[in-house]
């Protein structure tokens, strides 16, 4: 099964994507079989470009867009910075008023 998807290029804190077609086994950023067009989330623009007749000739193919592009397609994807969630302090947590005396 073919995928259209994004793949991480750039470096750390500054990432662009690619949109690339490829197997839905291999990884994010592994073998790909075309490239249709990119992103760039840093820009102030949110630069998205891609090639259309291309994008369409895929889909004839029987290549599936994942969530992502097919809503930059569409011109509604809204990128969200990945930001993990704080690791909860284990132990005993204080009391509101522990010095009542």
């Amino acid at each position: 099964m073919l995928k259209i998807r994004l793949s991480k290029f750039g470096k750390r804190n500054a990432p662009t994507y690619r949109i690339v077609v490829s197997e839905a086994r291999s990884k994010r950023d592994g073998k790909y079989l075309d490239i249709l067009g990119f992103y760039n989330p840093k820009d102030a623009a949110n630069n998205f470009s891609y090639d259309n007749n291309k994008y369409t000739q895929w889909l004839k193919r029987g290549a599936k867009p994942t969530e992502a592009v097919f809503n930059m397609v569409q011109g509604k994807y809204i990128f969200k910075k990945y930001e993990p969630k704080k690791a909860e302090k284990k132990g005993r947590e204080p009391a509101e008023n522990e010095n009542n005396s």
